[in-house]
């Protein structure tokens, strides 16, 4: 029978675990509260000091496992895939959290409390860094795009890219844990609580800094999704319906003021190296028409094309998306070339999928983009999230976008990551127009790149040292 303090400790583990899960269902997913995330850690945290490592092993798998299963809706009822699949989707972000709390407490224990607080968010942007390098999907699944509402920590994007935002959402967790651990040294306490505070206080005041720069210029754009029919071929009836409610609406937008209008990823499957109507549109309106094409105009291969439209000009610039869906998006070539519409202001062409990934704002910050023109197509239920991870590529690269994604958003969003416009295109057809503001940025990131993962993971190999020498007893 179990003695009342094990029964004591039980309750205290399982209380961790639910109020964890808690803060990871709701503070991570498709749409999350931005709060909690910086709260979810914490209770397993606290736990760690108290317990065994294989009871605080088993907490945090269990917390953020039972946490992750907020996407199996969406992974499976809506994406399709496997169980095979989602189980090692859940359970890694979950063995991370376990080795993160692992790698805390062992450092805690040893008497290197402030090496345990810097290990926790240092491994974590470790393994989210690497996972990026080898995951067919990028960035998806990064803890810091729980801080899209976030607007002033947003900006440290600008600085250091998605990488410190993570690192921050970890350090205040566990300087917090440390605030209550046993057998700290109250001068240890105090150290740490000051380091963690200067460098909140200070992401948050470069960000409410940042968020005052006024734009230099903006561009009214339209946006438009029409639901049904899904890619038909152009030279059908149901692709010449299409295209003349696409047109209709192009005119429509026109006279709203747009300068630019977008149409979504992959809305017609043709041959034909141009779309007579769109490029009369243009003509007619004075308008760039950016439109999302499934060309299978050449017998070599297949393509996820955009095709822009621009007044004056005969031809279409073309665009082929480089990051392709895996399995959804096999038959498809991807393309290996940027494309920038000449003029001002600075127009860069993207895709989709191709915003989940850092080389695409990294190429188009060397191009001084000002604005990417992305066509889009999500998967109803996603369309939040998937449309913020574009966002944060233009705060991080210094540009503006327009995203126009069938069964998702429809956003208009500036270079510090402000949704000056958005519509849902999740259920049914979807129309804007708004004003863009626009500036010339320069960031940090954009310029140099993953400079702040390559500081953490020279950190967190001096933490990893630390974490193997003797214990050091004097908890400074």
């Amino acid at each position: 029978m179990a003695s009342g303090s094990e029964r004591k400790m039980l309750a205290l583990g399982l209380s961790a675990v639910a109020l964890s899960a808690l803060g990871w269902c709701f503070g991570s997913g498709l749409q999350p509260v931005w709060w909690l995330t910086w709260l979810a850690p914490l209770p397993v945290l606290l736990l760690a000091a108290h317990v065994r490592p294989r009871f605080d092993a088993m907490a945090a798998f269990a917390a953020y496992a039972v946490g992750g299963m907020n996407q199996w809706n969406y992974l499976h009822g809506y994406i399709g895939l496997p169980w095979t699949t989602i189980v090692p989707a859940i359970a890694g972000p979950a063995l991370t959290l376990t080795l993160c709390t692992l790698l805390f407490r062992r450092l805690l224990v040893r008497g290197r409390p402030t090496a345990a607080v810097l290990a926790m968010p240092a491994l974590w942007v470790a393994i989210e860094y690497v996972n990026t390098q080898l995951s067919p999907h990028g960035t998806f699944g990064s803890i810091s795009y729980s801080q899209m509402d976030a607007l002033p920590i947003l900006q440290l994007a600008a600085l250091t890219g998605n990488w410190g935002i993570s690192f921050l959402l970890l350090l205040l967790p566990a300087a917090l844990a440390l605030q209550l651990a046993p057998g700290v040294a109250k001068r240890a306490r105090i150290r740490i609580a000051t380091i963690t505070a200067v460098l909140l206080l200070a992401a948050i005041g470069y960000g409410s800094w940042r968020l005052q720069a006024p734009a230099t210029s903006s561009l009214r754009i339209g946006l438009v999704s029409l639901e049904k029919p899904i890619r038909p071929a152009l030279h059908d009836a149901q692709g010449q319906a299409l295209q003349a409610r696409y047109v209709e609406a192009i005119d429509r937008l026109a006279s709203a003021g747009a300068r630019i209008v977008l149409i979504p990823e992959t809305s017609f499957a043709t041959t034909d190296s141009t779309i007579p109507a769109f490029a009369a549109a243009a003509q007619r309106d004075g308008v760039v028409v950016d439109a999302g094409i499934d060309f299978k105009g050449d017998p070599q291969a297949e393509r996820n094309m955009v095709m822009v439209f621009q007044p004056g000009v005969a031809a279409p610039v073309r665009y082929n998306k480089h990051h392709l869906i895996p399995g959804f998006e096999n038959h498809y070539t991807p393309g290996e070339h940027y494309r920038m519409l000449g003029g001002t202001p600075r127009v860069g062409l993207a895709i989709c999928k191709d915003m989940d990934f850092h080389d695409i704002g990294h190429a188009y910050a060397r191009r001084d983009a000002q604005l990417l023109l992305v066509p889009a197509w999500d998967f109803r239920i996603d369309g939040w999230l998937h449309s913020r991870m574009a966002i944060m590529r233009g705060v991080e690269s210094g540009f503006a976008l327009a995203r126009a994604a069938r069964s998702g958003r429809l956003t208009l969003s500036d270079d510090r990551g402000r949704v000056v416009a958005e519509a849902s295109s999740e259920q049914h057809d979807a129309e804007l127009v708004g004003e863009l503001p626009l500036r010339q940025t320069h960031t940090l990131y954009g310029r140099c790149g993953n400079w702040f993962v390559w500081l953490d993971l020279a950190a967190l190999l001096v933490l990893l040292a630390l974490a193997v020498r003797p214990p050091f007893r004097r908890g400074a």
